[in-house]
């Protein structure tokens, strides 16, 4: 077979295939973006910079990468859509030249007990497949092998209507790996009863001692004592045991108070059903307490915390079982395939094998495949979801990055970078919102968004190469070259904390001094136990309520939440306008008495429209203020509470600091938050729309009036611009000044550079790390280079 010859030489000419070479953005009006307009380069890495809040992630995510998911759901049946997302078109005139986007976001993963690094990442489908077929003894298909999936047995009759219609008896299997008693958590509650109700009191005299359970309150208690199947005036250590066992464990019973039908349960079920079934960091912090107090969470007994069943942790490998495989560490599990030999599955070893590899070349093979997804931090959360992409065949697609480098030492950093390239050399466009000078340097092209942050940025400074931004003057081009030196004298410490034997997780054996009144900084490569040594042992040695713990975890809050609600600011503003007016403060809540009723204080009209995008509007009646006109009459110096939560955090601060309007318990607040870099927000502005970075932020302003003689700070550069960083400095001092301890668990060189002792975790990841490598202050690590942490510690600050 001959192959035909080419003859064609090139073409002079470009083909018009060709010349969609840019991604074409014009009149961008998302959030605070001001009809920005700009093009980005195809099939090159752009990486776009600017103060946090400045609008990177508007233009980026909400506009871009959005737009191009709207428009491949587009091309589902509306059958489909229907099960889907539908966000609504962006605030933009043009987009042109989109291609496939790929998001690889910040956004925890799911916390659902269930949801482990392996079912996160499809490595657990393999590896159940490859037990169902090769696994000895036998024990069925893979879903034996499923700690999420129940093993179910029916029989009986079903009627089949095909002709004349005729019952058959049917049996149905299913055989599943769930842990029956644990239900595949892992982990069973036990439930102390002293802190549900006193025992030497009746139900009469209020036994109950759950918060919120008033002895008047007709859904809860009255239920209990008015059922019929309790003796309301026998104290409660009285009861015989049927009594006790209709108190605690009951069905549902259908009963009747004063005439009203009301369902009865036992008292374990409802408090289970009531407290334990809710994210623990969504609930109030009374709520939460009692529920930390109450409830205890320990290993299940009958799996040993594996969430297998009993056959399922019978059948193995090689003397390996499937739980044995999951609790390994990642890079050893890698091993450990890669050395099964088996021709039948070659194509399910080579699948597997490649994602447990992606798992170590990303940094990860520290971890193993039942980690708890919840427990990832944001930055392995992310570097997770890249795992899946690593492999892919895909071109031209657009890969959209959020920090990737977060949570990852400059040992790390590196290695990130060379993958992003990768992903850029296979002829994908790849779009990175970043702050670390390191992953800017690789950028093909550079997009800077400012000047300022909120209201005070939202367009384009600068568009171009690296060394055109280092010209530009803009404040990411002034401190692009930005190195903190190496603090010359250190604060004496006040104490010390001695942690000894600590062995949370890979941790071995640790004994560390941790100096109190001081800076500390602990650092190691992402793996290390930083975090099993800090949030592991500090609350343990001096007490939870000693310790301040702001750590990287998403703010909860819906679009009707803000700063002034989530701060505890509007307290003190409504009961200001509540006395200047003579009325009552529940009046000034858009989510109570003053809320305007056609919107129910949301300020906007939502219409759904199923499979399409819903429609918000802002409410006619109350021109999207979100209070009723009566409420709007009453003032405080002169401005009404819908004008007030326009304010900015400044203006706020100047109009509730003097005059009229001075109302020290606000403004002791709003200087917190202008002190974290906060000025620009406004009290009114949602939480939804607020970036990471932010939200960190508002995180902190709100700790810090807290009690606690400990800061525990995981992370607090993650969003934060290169000129923030030294802000932050600032506030931390501040916070040690006041006698407080501050222990920051951090990556970035200016932090450690600035701290007054450094405690540095490793020489690896997993089992290669959990030791300490050194101790003692940034000039001695600069000195000695002993450790990776300090020879990049040495090469940051120019020794």
């Amino acid at each position: 077979m001959s192959m035909a010859t080419r003859t064609d030489t090139q073409s002079p000419a470009l083909h018009v295939a060709d010349s969609h070479d840019l991604i074409r953005v014009h009149g961008a009006r998302e959030n605070n973006l001001k009809d920005v307009s700009i093009e980005i380069p195809k099939r090159r890495l752009t990486v776009f910079t600017g103060v946090s809040g400045s609008g990177k992630s508007s233009l980026v995510f909400d506009t871009i990468a959005a737009e191009s998911q709207r428009m491949i759901n587009e091309t589902y049946s509306a059958f489909v859509q229907g099960f889907m997302p539908t966000p609504a078109r962006p605030e933009v005139d043009v987009l042109d030249g989109l291609t496939t986007a790929i998001i690889v976001d910040q956004q925890r993963m799911g916390a659902d007990p269930r949801s482990t690094v392996g079912t996160a990442t499809d490595a657990n489908a393999m590896l159940r497949i490859l037990f169902s077929r090769l696994g000895k003894p036998h024990i069925g298909p893979p879903s034996a092998y499923a700690f999420n999936v129940p093993s179910v047995r029916a029989s009986g009759a079903i009627t089949v209507e095909r002709g004349a219609k005729k019952a058959v008896k049917a049996t149905f299997n299913r055989t599943g790996g769930m842990c029956t008693r644990c239900e595949g958590r892992g982990t069973v509650s036990d439930i102390d009863l002293t802190q549900l109700y006193d025992d030497s009191k009746s139900l009469a005299e209020g036994a109950f001692t759950i918060p919120g359970w008033k002895s008047d309150s007709f859904w809860t208690v009255r239920v209990y004592a008015e059922s019929g199947l309790l003796d309301p005036d026998k104290p409660i250590r009285k009861y015989t045991e049927k009594e006790m066992q209709d108190f605690l464990h009951r069905e549902p019973t259908k009963v009747k108070v004063e005439g009203v039908n009301l369902t009865y349960e036992g008292l374990i079920p409802k408090i289970q059903k009531s407290f334990l079934s809710k994210d623990k960091e969504a609930m109030q912090p009374h709520i939460r307490a009692f529920v930390e107090r109450a409830v205890t969470f320990t290993t299940c007994p009958e799996c040993d915390g594996t969430r297998l069943s009993e056959g399922a942790r019978s059948s193995k490998i090689e003397r390996i079982g499937i739980a044995d495989a999951c609790a390994m560490q990642i890079s050893d599990l890698a091993e450990w395939v890669r050395g099964l030999k088996e021709p039948s599955v070659a194509p399910l070893l080579a699948a597997l094998q490649h994602t447990l590899d992606s798992f170590t070349e990303i940094g990860l093979g520290y971890l193993s495949l039942e980690r708890p997804a919840g427990t990832l931090s944001g930055g392995e959360a992310q570097r997770v979801k890249m795992i899946r992409h690593l492999g892919s065949s895909l071109t031209d697609v657009t890969y959209v990055f959020d920090e990737p480098t977060i949570g990852l030492h400059p040992h790390d950093i590196q290695r990130m970078n060379g993958l992003l390239l990768r992903l850029r050399d296979k002829g994908n466009t790849v779009l990175v919102v970043e702050h670390k000078p390191e992953t800017i340097a690789i950028a093909d092209h550079v997009v800077d968004l400012g000047p300022g942050a909120g209201t005070g940025g939202g367009t384009v400074c600068f568009e171009g190469t690296l060394e055109g931004l280092r010209a530009s003057g803009t404040v990411t081009g002034r401190h692009l070259d930005d190195r903190a030196a190496v603090k010359e004298t250190v604060r004496k410490p006040t104490g010390t904390l001695e942690i000894r034997g600590a062995t949370a997780n890979n941790l071995q054996n640790v004994d560390v001094d941790i100096p109190l009144g001081a800076l500390v900084v602990v650092t190691g490569v992402a793996g290390s136990g930083k975090s099993s040594l800090v949030h592991g042992s500090l609350p343990r040695q001096m007490g939870a309520e000693n310790v301040v713990s702001i750590d990287q975890g998403a703010i909860r809050g819906s679009r009707r939440s803000n700063p002034a609600t989530y701060t505890g600011l509007l307290d003190p503003i409504r009961k200001a306008f509540a006395k200047a007016n003579g009325v009552k403060p529940a009046l000034f809540s858009a989510n109570s008495e003053g809320a305007c009723p056609t919107c129910n204080g949301a300020g906007v009209i939502y219409t759904d429209l199923a499979m399409m995008a819903g429609v918000s509007s802002p409410c006619e009646e109350c021109d999207g203020k979100r209070f009723q006109a009566s409420v709007l009459e009453y003032h405080l110096a002169g401005r009404d509470i819908s004008e007030v939560l326009a304010m900015s955090v400044t203006e706020a601060g100047e109009f509730f600091g003097a005059g009229e309007a001075h109302t020290p318990a606000a403004h002791k607040i709003l200087e917190r938050l202008a002190d974290v870099g906060l000025g620009y927000l406004t009290l009114g502005q949602p939480l939804t729309t607020l970036s990471g970075g932010e939200r960190q932020r508002l995180k902190l302003a709100t700790h810090m009036a807290g009690k606690g003689g400990v800061y525990v700070l995981d992370e607090p550069t993650t969003g934060l611009h290169l000129a923030d960083v030294e802000h932050l400095l600032g506030l931390l001092d501040r916070l040690v000044d006041s006698g407080k301890s501050v222990i920051v668990i951090e990556h970035h060189q200016a932090v450690m550079a600035h701290a007054d002792w450094i405690v540095d975790l490793g020489p690896g990841a997993g089992h290669d790390g959990g030791r300490i490598v050194f101790e003692g202050t940034p000039a001695d690590l600069v000195a000695t280079r002993s450790t990776l942490t300090g020879e990049h510690l040495a090469a940051y600050v120019g020794t």
